[in-house]
């Protein structure tokens, strides 16, 4: 299925690795290993008394916050949106999947900036299920994730998402059921922005995806697989008999996927991507995948980087870029001439690849197999990338510092933040607050980590301030520190998006809270004060 081929006519430390193996510090070395950090936040949990209240999803901060970004005469787009079972065409090979509204990708929702969405989900689906908005710094209760946000969607049953979409971008759309996104559960959402300059000729939709429903194994077998240590993760573990990943410094993931797809299609029958010679090519590209992240070039061309999870950066051109789950970039590309052009995206480290044709004359379409000379040259780095001046943050020190170690995947498939699968200990956060958190991956494995409801500012190793991202890559052994502004009040879900990991356990919660979310005993502050330090490579004062 092609995606909108359209013409332009002009996001106090909270609860970090709980460890036996570590003694339990006193308040005045917390003190000090703080002040030592120099990180000027909050200290939380030193001798608070009391649980904090949390903030409840359709309680009065999350509607007065949604009041602020309603304007007077917003337009509202009302839509329907089934989840349905269907038969999908991959190319000459029919599948049969779920998906939205008869169509895998499913129908490309769009509006502008300001402007609210009204959405009647119905669940045709044998199942329970929901819709989160990927990306979008909508109200809390519109979120969907279930036990959280809202009630699951009953199958035969309806649920209306309403919210502002306050911020212009690349979206998308899936569930946050089980592994109800390794079907073809996934739509884009696009944003448009009021003051756009229009600096492109003509724009695509590009969703990237991982596929075997249908036609191979289902991901429940998949997950079942991983959990008795059988598969590509197991050979993995047992000593990298599986391809590696020179960019991510680990495999490409868990599951190796009979097919990957470009909207809808398989390589040996790709979609075509209209264009005139000269014209320049606005890319919105989407990974839907589960478990793989994508290597993308255009055959003949190079990339101009526009916008990383739909806001803008400082340009960069580059040959070919990196996009994990969930991740989003906007890259223009100019039409150099008269022909027929691969889009490949490469599944890292899997041997296999997706495949689009951009056509702007005759000729005939590349082999499936296409391995254009781009995907051997200058690779996006997130060094590479810094926020547009006008998206950026306000420099400010943090209020709060959280270490969020990532952690397992080895015995049973268990995967954690901060010791725990499905940690039930909440990040706590209140309102107006400048928040970092401080991710550590302790695992052989990457993590694309999204935070729903925001978008973070993520640092570089070089101190200054990068992109503004909701999901970011953390390799492994890799120390990264991302900030974000709690703007947005609620319950907001923290997680890794290989949707195997995030079923294993690699999940946990940033929790708005209404009283002083200081409460906990010292050593569990010292814990937390601990995890942050090492972060930074300091040691702990015994003084």
């Amino acid at each position: 299925m092609l995606l909108a081929s359209r013409a332009r006519r002009r996001v106090a430390p909270q609860p970090a690795l709980h460890s036996n193996a570590m003694a339990r510090l006193s308040r005045r070395q917390f003190l000090a290993a703080a002040g030592a950090a120099g990180a000027g936040f909050a200290l939380a949990g030193c001798g608070g008394s009391g649980a904090p209240r949390p903030v409840s999803p359709s309680g009065p901060a999350v509607v007065a916050a949604e009041q602020r970004r309603r304007r007077p005469g917003a337009r509202v787009h009302d839509v329907a949106v089934t989840a349905a079972p269907l038969a999908v065409d991959l190319g000459a090979l029919r599948a049969d999947t779920w998906g939205y509204d008869g169509a895998v990708p499913g129908r490309e929702l769009r509006l502008r900036a300001g402007d609210v969405l009204r959405a009647r989900f119905t669940n045709g689906l044998p199942e329970p299920t929901t819709i989160h908005w990927h990306g979008v710094g909508l109200r809390n209760d519109m979120d969907g994730v279930p036990g959280l946000t809202q009630p699951l969607v009953q199958p035969g049953q309806s649920f209306t998402y309403e919210f502002t979409a306050p911020d212009p971008g690349t979206f998308w759309f899936h569930p946050h059921t089980g592994l109800h996104l390794d079907r073809g559960l996934y739509a884009p959402l696009i944003v448009e922005d009021p003051a756009e300059p229009g600096a492109y000729d003509r724009e695509y939709t590009v969703m990237l995806d991982d596929w075997s429903d249908g036609i191979g194994q289902s991901a429940e077998a998949s997950l079942d697989d991983l959990r008795a240590g059988r598969g590509a993760h197991a050979a993995h573990l047992a000593g990298g008999e599986g391809p590696m990943s020179e960019f991510l410094g680990s495999a490409g993931g868990d599951v190796n996927y009979p097919l990957y797809l470009i909207n809808g299609r398989r390589p040996s029958a790709p979609v075509e991507l209209e264009a005139r010679p000269g014209e320049r090519l606005r890319l919105r590209l989407v990974n839907a995948g589960a478990d793989t992240p994508f290597r993308v070039a255009v055959g003949g061309h190079r990339m101009t980087v526009t916008h990383t999870d739909g806001f803008p950066v400082e340009q960069v051109t580059v040959d070919n870029l990196m996009i994990a789950m969930a991740e989003r970039y906007d890259v223009i590309v100019t039409v150099n001439g008269s022909g027929v052009f691969p889009l490949v995206a490469v599944a890292e480290a899997k041997a296999a690849q997706a495949m689009a044709v951009i056509r702007s004359g005759p000729g005939d379409v590349p082999g499936p197999g296409s391995q254009p000379a781009e995907l051997r040259g200058a690779t996006l780095s997130l060094d590479d990338l810094h926020a547009a001046r006008s998206v950026r943050f306000p420099d400010r020190r943090p209020d709060r510092v959280y270490g969020v170690e990532l952690g397992g995947g080895e015995e049973g498939y268990v995967w954690t933040i901060n010791g725990r699968p499905h940690d039930d200990e909440p990040l706590a956060v209140r309102e107006g607050e400048r928040v970092r958190l401080a991710f550590v991956n302790r695992t052989t494995m990457f993590h694309p980590m999204h935070l729903h409801g925001h978008t973070f500012e993520v640092m570089l190793a070089s101190g200054a301030p990068g992109p503004r991202k909701d999901t970011t890559i953390v390799r492994p052994d890799q120390r990264l520190t991302v900030d974000f502004v709690a703007d947005n009040p609620g319950q907001w879900m923290l997680h890794c998006h290989n949707v195997f990991h995030q079923v294993g356990g690699m999940m946990t919660t940033v929790s708005y809270v209404a009283d002083d979310p200081g409460g906990g005993s010292e050593a569990a502050a010292a814990d937390r004060a601990r995890l942050y330090c090492e972060w930074l490579g300091k040691g702990l004062s015994t003084a």
